[in-house]
């Protein structure tokens, strides 16, 4: 099992919304018993379209196992440190094997000028509270109101002030 990172474009696209779409609708099957369910324009490419590539401050990556797309992330670089996770999402057919782990490992790898990081996951996603919880360091923060319901708001302090 070989797992690599890849800056991800325009031509990255497809496949990313492919696996996004399989893994939050898991998730909302799952935790909502709902047959689909993500941020607005998850499921045909306007998400990625957005959020990667509509701001100077955004890279995304896709993550490959043995060549194939298997998820991806996105992260915003804030001058002064205070960086934001966007996104990060594994096919549900692979999850449970690491991969969100290490992951999240070469994010800190690849920024470790980071001071902090930020993310939000919605309330209802249990399995994601563990994952930034317990593998990955956050500490939850706050709650804020959006348009997709509560979201938990998480932290990780990398260097303090």
């Amino acid at each position: 099992m070989t797992l690599t990172f890849a800056e991800a474009g325009e031509q990255d696209i497809p496949d990313l919304t492919r696996v996004m779409t399989r893994a939050f609708d898991d998730e909302s099957r799952t935790y909502r018993g709902l047959d689909k369910g993500g941020p607005e324009g998850y499921d045909n490419g306007d998400f990625f379209r957005q959020w990667m590539l509509g701001y100077d401050e955004t890279t995304g990556y896709t993550i490959l196992l043995d060549g194939e797309v298997v998820g991806g992330l996105i992260v915003w670089i804030i001058p002064g440190g205070h960086n934001h996770l966007g996104a990060i999402f594994v096919d549900p057919a692979v999850q449970d094997r690491g991969i969100g782990t290490q992951a999240w490992q070469f994010v800190e790898r690849t920024y470790p000028g980071a001071k902090s990081w930020r993310l939000e996951t919605p309330a209802w996603s249990l399995k994601n509270h563990a994952f930034y919880e317990r593998k990955c360091g956050f500490t939850k923060i706050d709650e804020t109101d959006s348009p997709d319901g509560v979201m938990f708001v998480y932290r990780k302090i990398i260097h303090p002030d």
